[in-house]
């Protein structure tokens, strides 16, 4: 993951001379990488160790290595911005990218598919495309989809009391988009999996962990407790809870991320890093136990939120929320209000 900085040094900031940190969520080792082009492009989302960018001056999509500095070239974001319907949705929306997944054809042509959570949509483009374009279907726009080994996922539940569908999304076959400039939306999602109602309770959240999707849910109406289920077990219908993660923790905000406990010493092993429900601070929710710990020092509530210098901890928190470190701050530092109630600022271009 790119390294959120803090103290309003967004990626591209003069300050950071053109370079960028990342860190390793398996290890915690940190690499230094100059990467210039931040002065006019911003980070939309990330897919299998690239970047998803956009450039400031005409929104050009491009898929950047940011070890090798390979670059793929898509058409602009704006493309999709013809329909009359969506001309009245604020631009941003088209920007919220929650997966991303591509595909190389034979000859070399790459097709990319967005999620676009806050339209609902799909959006499809190749490399020999002039424009992006919606799917034909949409999805609900409260779900927020994963992307997991070329494929796309979404949950679907329709009030609390209904069962929690798992959905599967593949993308568009290689052989259907070989000629130059042709277009086929990915087939419709389909049905994997069903758990039942009373197994989980909303909100629901979909996250890779060691080569597995996990379903992360809550285990009652407004219950402090969380659970976890494999999704491999739910399609076999042995829908059990799981307390073992692979000494991993989840981070659990807009995004959710599976980090390994050997990353820092404040990470517990098999837990949930999350928003205490109740009492208003980050805490570490433990599978095995059923009970809640801060995570680090610093309370969240007040009006100066976490002091400064914090815990490493609130760093790979702010990777959960793009809105945030895209703008070179901090989750719950200098908050007065929940990540959901601020108001998102977007600089230029970002």
């Amino acid at each position: 993951m790119m390294l959120p900085e803090g103290h309003g040094l967004h990626p591209g900031h003069y300050k950071l001379r053109g370079y960028i940190r990342f860190f390793n969520l398996s290890t915690g080792a940190i690499v230094r990488r100059k990467l210039p082009l931040f002065s006019d492009h911003c980070v939309l989302d990330s897919a299998d160790g690239l970047l998803l960018l956009q450039r400031d001056q005409d929104s050009a999509i491009r898929l950047l290595h940011p070890f090798t500095g390979d670059i793929v070239d898509l058409p602009p974001l704006k493309t999709l911005r013809t329909g009359i319907a969506e001309e009245t949705v604020p631009w941003q929306f088209y920007r919220t990218v929650g997966a991303t997944i591509f595909s190389v054809a034979a000859n070399g042509v790459v097709t990319v598919m967005l999620g676009l959570y806050e339209m609902g949509r799909v959006a499809c483009a190749t490399t020999m495309d002039q424009r992006w374009r919606f799917s034909a279907w949409t999805f609900k726009r409260m779900w927020r989809p994963m992307a997991f080994q070329g494929k796309m996922y979404l949950l679907e539940c329709h009030n609390f009391q209904s069962d929690l569908q798992i959905l599967e999304i593949d993308p568009p076959r290689p052989e259907d988009v070989a000629d130059a400039g042709h277009f086929c939306s990915p087939p419709e999602p389909k049905l994997i999996a069903t758990c039942p109602a009373g197994k989980l309770q909303m909100p629901y959240r979909l996250v890779e962990c060691d080569s597995e999707i996990l379903v992360v849910g809550h285990n009652g109406m407004l219950s402090p407790h969380i659970v976890v289920y494999r999704l491999a077990d739910i399609i076999r219908g042995t829908i059990a809870p799981v307390t073992n993660i692979g000494g991993n923790a989840i981070f659990v905000e807009e995004r959710l991320l599976s980090v390994s406990s050997r990353v820092h010493p404040t990470i517990v092993p098999d837990s949930v890093v999350i928003l205490h429900p109740e009492e208003f601070y980050l805490g570490h929710y433990h599978l095995a136990s059923g009970t809640w710990l801060p995570t680090a020092d610093g309370c969240i509530r007040g009006n100066n939120g976490v002091p400064s210098p914090c815990s490493f901890i609130y760093h790979i928190f702010t990777c959960c929320h793009r809105a945030t470190w895209n703008k070179g701050a901090l989750l719950f530092q200098g908050l007065l209000q929940p990540p959901w109630k601020v108001k998102r600022k977007w600089r230029t271009g970002s």
